[in-house]
């Protein structure tokens, strides 16, 4: 899980795949923290993100780094406490002027049942479940 944590971070953007009813949506995103050994990323409440990851918590993440891609396949569970969210907001400073922990907007989900695959077009590729 680590690896796949440094990965994401080395990215510092990486495209999250939802779904809203049959049509696939997807954007970029820059957080990914590792916290109680799980990783977890953040939005806000009122974005139709995380209303897509409540109605159907399968996700997919890709990003490239250093000439490698990732794509992580796993399910987004919503995490309320406030630890999470002071963790996350404390990992990236900027988004304390958006977000802070318990206003009813910022949300954090854990990877749950997570597959991720490094790959390049010079090594075999990586797999690693978390």
């Amino acid at each position: 899980m680590e690896e796949v944590y440094a990965f994401l971070k080395k990215c510092q953007v990486y495209y999250l795949a939802t779904t809203e009813g049959d049509q696939p949506r997807v954007r970029p995103f820059g957080t990914i923290d590792l916290y109680q050994g799980r990783l977890y990323i953040q939005t806000g409440k009122v974005k139709k993100v995380s209303a897509q990851m409540k109605k159907n918590p399968k996700i997919e993440i890709s990003g490239m780094a250093d000439g490698k891609w990732i794509r992580v396949e796993a399910e987004a569970v919503l995490d309320e406490s406030v630890e999470a969210q002071e963790h996350m907001l404390a990992a990236y400073p900027s988004l304390q002027e958006m977000y802070k922990p318990n206003d009813g907007n910022t949300e954090v989900f854990y990877l749950k049942n997570g597959k991720a695959q490094i790959c390049s077009f010079t090594e075999p590729a990586k797999e690693i479940s978390f």
